[in-house]
């Protein structure tokens, strides 16, 4: 394993062999798979264009750093061995005789590694990550596409990176799959296996994989698509695109983030497309001509619309509508027009936003994936995914409900290593002293209010758990479980590095934090409540999924 130091040495030894400079430009021969770039954020943002054969492949900005880095990322430049690679920059250019081309990623040995890198959640090894993209499995694979800025750890730059799973919990980051283009940075949208070839891009018998994406530039915002035939690992956009600009119905800037499905009982593509107000519903036969249909007001970005049954029977449905928040409404559709019949309901809260459901689920589960809005300082990323959960549709005392809940394969990770049964607050904080250093760790435990209408569970001050049965409410979030005089609450609480994550009662209600303990307080992991029983507790170590 090469140190970073040795790695700065054979930096500068292949800048002397394969850069040509003058102001503002170099000229690379690529012969390694990754060039890396110095960042800085002492400096402002500067436009970087990328050119190969003549043409311009890629503009961006970026903090190129002319001294000393903060961190450094990279660009995977495998596709272009043996070409020469032309690179000007708008800023201060002593930072172009930083960038070296090598097989490994600056930082590379302390990759997963570091001080703030969650364990079991989903990061991107450089740059800024947001909205989880094109959620789809397709031949033994899970995608996970995400809205990516591998040039800095804040947004700008917007492409869609790419991992990919076995088993939805570790994934191998590939390369970027979508870049900015002459119509804007690549926004949030779906992906879908295009069986019938109603697009026409199937080559003999494989299928293409089709992303539906928003192109956003400063004047609008329009609807695009890209194919691919090799399972996602590069795309060719549409030479027709955009295929919805849709200005022309609500002549706003605000039209983005499409969720594609093949809607099968009419024999036709739908699409909600997030639009001013609320989501709309397009169709199409071939995915490229798209026809309005009907509209819902009410929500904001990410939209998606689905079918569940209610309590696993499949002749008792409910389509379910929602958007970035993780508000929802339950109702009907007929391929063209959502019918709301009951909410808006929210079944999560918290640092989760625009999350996504998968497409194409093997096993007919509605899994999905959210963006934690969660910080990572000191490090040369920012934000992360939050634990894949399936979505069910259950019966409660107040109709149907959605349920969420880590998915099954997430048990993987999770190994029992406490077990604790009908306990006061004092003697379950003292058990829990032995787990005070954990960096990760999962906690199940039942807690009754005896004397206390306001009790919880605190990690150093900050609470995980605040259950007021007078104000209805769960960390300050209204609250009803489903025997409403009870006293008794039950939490499933995942912690990672950064974030902490609590599924209550079963999936009933979930929600998700930035992880600030205050170290100056020495109560560690602390039930609080006056005269409270813990009634279980149960205590897991945690294998990292790097």
């Amino acid at each position: 394993m090469k140190t970073l130091a040795s790695t700065t040495l054979i930096a500068f030894a292949l800048i002397l062999v394969n850069l040509n400079l003058s102001a503002g430009e170099i000229k690379i021969k690529i012969n390694k798979k990754y060039l890396n770039f110095p960042v800085s954020h002492k400096q402002n943002r500067a436009k970087m264009t990328f050119t190969t054969d003549g043409k311009s492949d890629l503009s961006v900005v970026i903090r190129l750093a002319p001294e000393d880095a903060d961190y450094w990322v990279f660009k995977d430049v495998s596709d272009l061995k043996g070409k020469t690679l032309t690179i000007t920059y708008e800023g201060d250019d002593k930072g172009l005789s930083k960038i070296y081309q090598d097989d490994i990623i600056a930082g590379q040995d302390d990759l997963y590694k570091e001080k703030n890198r969650p364990q079991f959640h989903f990061t991107t090894r450089r740059g800024w990550i947001n909205d989880p993209n094109g959620l789809i499995y397709y031949d033994g694979e899970y995608h996970l596409f995400y809205q990516h800025n591998p040039y800095e750890r804040e947004w700008e730059n917007m492409h869609w990176g790419h991992a990919v799973s076995k088993d939805l919990i570790h994934w191998e980051e590939l390369s970027d799959a979508l870049y900015p283009d002459h119509q804007g940075g690549m926004f949030s949208g779906s992906a879908v296996i295009d069986y019938d070839n109603t697009a026409g891009y199937n080559k003999g018998k494989t299928p293409a994989m089709i992303a539906a994406y928003t192109a956003a530039s400063s004047e609008k915002q329009v609807q695009s698509i890209a194919y691919s035939l090799d399972k996602g690992r590069t795309f060719t956009k549409y030479t027709g695109n955009p295929v919805i600009d849709s200005k022309h119905i609500w002549n706003s800037q605000d039209t983005r983030d499409p969720k594609v499905f093949w809607y099968k009982p009419g024999n036709h593509w739908v699409m909600a497309l997030n639009e001013r107000d609320g989501h709309s519903i397009y169709t199409s036969s071939n995915l490229k001509d798209w026809k309005y249909e009907s509209h819902v007001t009410g929500f904001w970005e990410c939209p998606e619309l689905f079918e569940l049954p209610v309590d696993g029977n499949p002749n008792n449905t409910k389509w379910v509508m929602y958007g970035a928040s993780g508000t929802y409404m339950l109702g009907s559709f007929d391929g063209k027009v959502f019918t709301p019949e009951a909410g808006k309901f929210q079944y999560t809260t918290g640092s989760i936003y625009a999350a996504q459901t998968f497409t194409n689920m093997p096993d007919g589960r509605r899994v999905q994936i959210g963006w934690g809005r969660i910080s990572h300082p000191d490090i040369p990323f920012n934000g992360m995914m939050l634990l894949p959960t399936e979505l069910t549709l259950r019966t409660t005392k107040n109709g149907p409900r959605l349920f969420n809940i880590p998915v099954k394969e997430a048990e993987q990770l999770f190994t029992s290593v406490r077990q604790w049964a009908n306990l006061t607050s004092g003697k379950a904080n003292e058990l829990l002293k032995e787990f005070y250093d954990a960096e990760c760790l999962r906690i199940k435990t039942t807690f009754k209010l005896s004397h206390a209408t306001d009790a919880g569970f605190n990690l150093f001050a900050q609470r995980m758990v605040g259950y007021d049965m007078n104000s209805t409410t769960i960390n300050g979030v209204f609250y009803s479980p489903e025997d409403m005089t009870s006293m008794e609450i039950t939490a499933d609480i995942y912690i990672d590095k950064t974030s902490i994550e609590v599924f209550i009662d079963g999936g009933a209600y979930s929600y998700s934090m930035e992880r600030r303990p205050d170290r100056n307080n020495k109560e560690g992991f602390h039930f609080w409540g006056n005269n409270i029983e813990v009634k279980n507790i149960e205590v897991f170590d945690v294998k990292s999924i790097w």
